[in-house]
């Protein structure tokens, strides 16, 4: 029977990087009706683990589970609250994730930091997206399959990130094969949070596609694992492998422990999980070929669909499917963009410009940023590549890292933080042109993200691109898009094509390029990629060797009691933005 949905509503829940945002929307046109945030209490674990006096190393990022489900607890009967609607109109609740963001478990997906003897041991909590400690296993993995011709390595452009499946399990059993050995499953934590709401485990496709190499049916096999480690050799039988939902599809229902969590009524259909980035294409209706959307927060992912399958270098990935059914689903990715501009503005902008913002009512970033909007493109003289968290695509490294050329004694830091914002801009166009360059064009921008809300930044990527820059309206884009899934595993809509069409949310063209400041864009754009290919394509390897150094120098510190922080990280600490 069809469903009425001129009263129906749904919620969408956003899992990003320090919150969960939970979003009640009505399923007839998208109508955002309430909303609430949850901080988790644990943030992001970079230098010390909650329990003991563990440190952890640099390049490290972990988190605690239980934060999770308390997003279920209060951020969803919160937004209830605020919508001042029946929670029985309800008709299905959908999920997106951070990722990779992986979760070890037993088979009944206890995760193992819950366990007291694992409660002080580093592997058995949640590997963050942003946790890049597992290169040198992403390294071994690429050099092996480019060694072999494996098939599945060109749909990743490649090379495979430190930040996905494979590498980050790899590393937990070469460091602590005991967790390794407990552990049961290797859970995407898109797919856990759905497993606590349902009681069911089901893996998601789009995960799976991207972050865990899953292509036309198979993962890597048993002979490749084995070359890796021979203890790696049963890992996608023994600890990955689970049946595939298709996104948009219901992975169950709501359990009774789980309508009592959110006030939702028991019974309702859960929507299979899915990643924040994929997620969000359909809260702007970008859902067509040349259509890249820019998810912009701490990080950058850039998705987009394509009639057709093409093999681009550097690229995150592409899965059929991976978006919306019917398409080639492709995605790319900045390591670092909102968490590059709050890094400066915590350890590297004097006091006088915070006590400067504070008199007129500002933020230390709408400061710089008022400021530095009274340049002339190429100005401060500056260049910067955009590497402080490693670069996803298209060299996918993160070993190596930031860089500032052109600094005098005269440089201000409005002059750097410009730098910052046009080198991020710089980051897209690279990965922009280099899907042109393999047969993927882009014609169009959507940019989603708390960063829309500074329009320099806006107009800057319109004219680095030369490209016109469409904004999704939501202020909560991948719970909007986790909604409209929802929608769709309701049976309100027949698929999500036609649900985004209904209630997607979207600003054409807000932002056009100005020739002026885009020709001179073309100067400074070839300087960047001359130093991008200089320090990212072996032309000087001098960032893996300070790399090197430091973790030599820490390892040191450590053994002699006198080591800082492992892995100081205070952008993490400031307010996020999008993820």
């Amino acid at each position: 029977m069809p469903i009425d949905t001129s009263e129906a509503l749904v919620v969408g829940v956003d899992y990003g990087t320090l919150s969960g945002r939970a979003v009640v929307v009505r399923v007839a046109d998208g109508a955002e009706l309430g909303s609430a945030v949850f901080e988790y209490p644990h943030a992001v674990l970079t230098d010390a683990l909650p329990v003991g006096d563990v440190r952890l190393g640099p390049d490290w990022a972990l988190q605690v589970p239980q934060d999770y489900v308390d997003v279920l607890r209060y951020a969803v009967p919160a937004a209830l609250a605020e919508a001042g609607v029946d929670p029985a109109a309800v008709i299905g609740i959908g999920t997106d994730f951070t990722a990779c963001t992986m979760v070890p478990t037993l088979a009944d997906g206890t995760p193992l930091n819950e366990l007291p003897r694992f409660a002080d041991r580093p592997h058995a909590y949640v590997k963050l997206w942003r946790h890049h400690a597992a290169q040198p296993q992403a390294d071994r993995i690429n050099e092996l399959a480019a060694t072999r011709g494996e098939s599945w390595l060109p749909r990743y452009g490649g090379l495979i990130s430190s930040e996905w499946e494979f590498a980050k399990a790899l590393q937990l059993l070469e460091e602590d094969p005991e967790v390794y050995a407990t552990m049961e499953r290797w859970v995407e934590a898109a797919d856990w949070i759905v497993w606590q709401l349902t009681g069911s485990y089901v893996r998601n496709a789009c995960s799976a596609g991207y972050k865990g190499i899953l292509q036309d049916g198979q993962y890597p096999d048993q002979e490749f694992l084995a070359a890796l480690n021979p203890g790696f050799a049963d890992f996608v039988t023994t600890k990955l492998d689970q049946p595939i939902g298709a996104l948009g599809a219901a992975a169950g229902t709501l359990t009774a422990e789980a309508a009592a969590w959110t006030g939702l009524p028991v019974g309702i259909p859960v929507a299979v999980g899915n990643v924040d980035a994929h997620v969000t294409a359909a809260a702007g209706n970008a859902v067509e070929p040349g259509q890249m959307v820019a998810i912009m927060g701490t990080s950058t992912c850039h998705v987009m669909n394509g009639a057709e399958l093409r093999e681009v270098p550097g690229m995150c990935g592409v899965v059929d499917g991976g978006i919306v059914a019917g398409s080639w689903g492709y995605e790319a990715g900045q390591s670092g963009v909102g968490d590059i501009f709050g890094h400066f503005v915590e350890t590297q902008v004097p006091a006088s410009y915070s006590q400067a913002a504070e008199a007129e009512g500002l933020t230390v970033h709408e400061y710089l940023t008022r400021l530095a909007a009274t340049q002339r493109v190429g100005q401060h003289g500056l260049v910067a590549l955009d590497w402080h968290s490693g670069n996803r695509s298209v060299l996918v490294d993160h070993e190596l890292s930031g860089l500032l050329l052109g600094e005098t004694l005269a440089t201000r830091p409005e002059d750097i933080y410009r730098a910052l914002l046009e080198a991020t801009a710089f980051g897209t166009r690279t990965i922009i042109e280099t899907f042109a360059g393999a047969g993927v064009p882009v014609s169009e921008l959507f940019v989603v993200g708390g960063l829309t809300k500074n329009k320099l930044l806006m107009q800057i990527y319109s004219d680095v691109t030369r490209l016109p820059l469409s904004l999704i309206t939501s202020a909560q884009g991948p719970a909007l898009g986790s909604a409209i899934h929802a929608a769709v595993a309701a049976g309100a809509y027949p698929d999500v094509r036609a649900a985004a069409a209904r209630m997607g949310r979207v600003e054409r063209a807000v932002y056009t390029p100005d020739e002026a400041a885009a020709a001179r864009y073309d100067q400074l754009y070839d300087e960047y990629r001359q130093l991008h290919d200089h320090f990212g394509r072996g032309g000087n390897r001098v960032m893996r060797r300070l790399r090197a150094i430091r973790r030599e120098a820490m390892a040191e510190a450590t053994a002699a009691g006198t080591a800082p922080n492992g892995a100081t990280d205070g952008a993490l600490q400031t307010e996020e933005v999008a993820r």
